[in-house]
């Protein structure tokens, strides 16, 4: 069986993860960029119903839609990314879990998602996006892992733009990013009508300040913020909490 996933699946420098979900793999490239916690942590905050149509900015190797599809009930998942290389390796995930005519992968821009979709198509959108802006951080040397983090494609507005436009009315926004960009969330969520509904703090320690904020928006919907309890990853080094355990047992198989 190992010989065949390798032979069918893989191509050099790819190896087949096990997302203790569902028996579902997916396919990555540790010199490209594989997925983080921050990934993990945005399937389990987002409130994907019975029927929702879903639209996932930014997939990368798809492993969002590939782990909502085993969590929810939605009926289709769209999958936005602009890297060929991440296209073409969440393309043979889908294809390897049987999820074809689940999950649809296109190669594309955020900046241009308006255009390819249309407008207040989705009942809900996912989105990971690159936290980097120019005035912060050093980019990089590596193309494909610069692109991820830093926005060198698409700016914070144009995710929260695009994401506005395909959302039909009371539609959701489910979005993780850097704390210390909350005010410019905020502001390009205010201008562009999706209303603050939820929101967690991820810390790395107790001590320590947050570093991943999860955020719910509504699209239309009335002012009312309700703060979740904030979630601590590490007791000590190298030592989940059992409330970070708890994410990640969701995530397995029965």
């Amino acid at each position: 069986m190992k010989d065949r996933i390798e032979k069918d699946y893989l191509k050099p420098n790819e190896r087949l993860d096990d997302l203790q979900i569902n028996n579902y793999k997916i396919i990555q490239n540790p010199n490209i960029f594989c997925f983080g916690m921050d990934a993990v942590l945005l399937s389990n905050f987002a409130n994907i119903r019975k029927g929702d149509n879903v639209l996932d900015l930014g997939t990368g190797t798809g492993v969002i839609p590939i782990l909502l599809a085993a969590k929810t009930d939605a009926k289709h998942f769209d999958a936005l990314e602009i890297q060929e290389e991440s296209v073409d390796m969440a393309k043979r995930s889908v294809e390897f879990n049987n999820l074809e005519n689940l999950i649809n992968i296109k190669c594309g821009d955020i900046c241009s998602a308006t255009e390819i979709y249309g407008k207040s198509v989705f009942d809900a959108v996912t989105c990971n996006p690159p936290y980097i802006n120019d005035k912060h951080g050093l980019k990089n040397p590596d193309m494909p892992k610069a692109i991820a983090r830093h926005e060198i494609f698409c700016t914070l507005e144009d995710v929260i733009y695009n994401s506005a436009n395909v959302l039909k009315t009371n539609g959701r926004l489910y979005m993780v990013h850097r704390p210390f960009r909350l005010a410019e969330i905020f502001a390009y969520m205010n201008k562009y009508h999706l209303e603050p509904k939820r929101m967690g703090l991820v810390y790395p320690y107790i001590d320590k300040e947050p570093n991943m904020v999860l955020i719910e928006a509504v699209k239309g919907g009335n002012p009312m913020l309700k703060t979740e309890p904030p979630i601590i990853v590490y007791e000590s080094p190298n030592k989940y909490t059992k409330q970070l355990l708890k994410v990640y047992d969701i995530n397995k198989s029965d």
